[in-house]
């Protein structure tokens, strides 16, 4: 009878809950979510972790300082404005997961805009929370164009592709992987429909989408940030060696998703986001110090900030799992 009371009491512990928003609609790239909790890997932690699509990438680091989530998966350009502006509320970055510089504007390949001096005179548009039209105005400066006379329209995420092949805007401000599966899932040719003025191609070599994580929650429970990296890394490898199961596991939430187009987007996310130089150096989820630093620098110079932030205010790697754990290939 007592071995039956302990093990009760053991099953009955109460797990952490994490609320965690998504920096977009349910794609394979969430893959690497979904897996980890599919196979138990959050709940092995002690985590009962539930998952929000999310707006945007500008749109996780808002609502994880507003107190609504523990964890964002969002723009770490996010991270530093929030950290220049309101210090004390702003979450921080634990892991870099996109280390490629993914913003873009895209054109069609018939347009007459081939650089961004051409923008000017131009609509571009975009959902109001997307990563590359927050970072418009320091792209506009660091590529010496005049940002207003550029017009700018928003619209929900689902229509965006189909409105810039329509022909309804001139660009559409965009995730390079997301617009390019999204065209071709309209029955586009991206490769030869579309091209791209790559933010990086300007002075701007960001990194992008990290795992952003509550003030409150690193101080109150460092192990479950610990715990919850450890297990999304598992789910990382996971899907890296076995990507179809990683579709299958996004296909589970989002049963109307196209199999083969999200195959390929899950290719081209490890690829193109997850595959910078750095990677082979640091592991997935570290940053390189010295190209953090430049990146606040220009995000606080473009956008005017009063504050800059220092590199350990943006970013805390006390959680990320030991070198010998991490990616180094994709």
């Amino acid at each position: 009878m007592a071995v039956i009371c302990i093990a009760g009491a053991a099953s009955a512990r109460a797990e952490t809950k994490l609320r965690v928003v998504l920096d977009w609609k349910y794609q394979a790239q969430m893959g690497m979510f979904f897996l980890a909790a599919d196979r138990g890997y959050f709940k092995n932690e002690g985590l009962d972790v539930s998952f929000d699509q999310g707006e945007g990438a500008g749109a996780a680091a808002p609502k994880v300082a507003s107190g609504a989530y523990d964890i964002g998966f969002g723009s770490l350009d996010s991270v530093i404005r929030l950290q220049a502006m309101k210090p004390a509320v702003a979450p921080v970055a634990v892991f870099q997961l996109y280390n490629q510089s993914p913003f873009v504007i895209a054109v069609r390949t018939q347009s007459p805009i081939k650089v961004a001096k051409d923008l000017e005179g131009r609509t571009i548009g975009g959902p109001v929370f997307d990563g590359a039209l927050r970072l418009f105005p320091t792209f506009a400066k660091l590529a010496h164009i005049d940002g207003s006379k550029v017009k700018i329209t928003n619209m929900a995420p689902n229509p965006r592709a189909q409105m810039l092949m329509r022909g309804d805007m001139d660009g559409a401000f965009a995730f390079r992987t997301g617009i390019y599966m999204d065209t071709k899932l309209l029955g586009a040719h991206p490769d030869k429909d579309l091209r791209f003025i790559n933010y990086d191609d300007y002075g701007m070599d960001l990194y992008s989408n990290a795992i952003i994580v509550a003030k409150e929650l690193i101080t109150k429970n460092p192990k479950a940030v610990a715990g919850f990296l450890r297990a999304l890394n598992h789910g990382i490898k996971d899907a890296v060696a076995d990507p179809d199961a990683a579709v299958k596991s996004v296909l589970k939430r989002e049963p109307l998703l196209n199999p083969k187009i999200e195959r390929e987007r899950l290719g081209l996310t490890f690829k193109f986001d997850m595959s910078g130089p750095e990677t082979a150096k640091v592991g997935l989820g570290d940053v390189i110090d010295s190209r953090l630093k430049r990146n606040i620098d220009i995000v606080v110079d473009a956008n005017k900030l009063q504050r800059v932030p220092k590199p350990s205010e943006v970013f805390d790697r006390r959680f990320l799992p030991p070198m010998s754990e991490r990616v180094k290939h994709l």
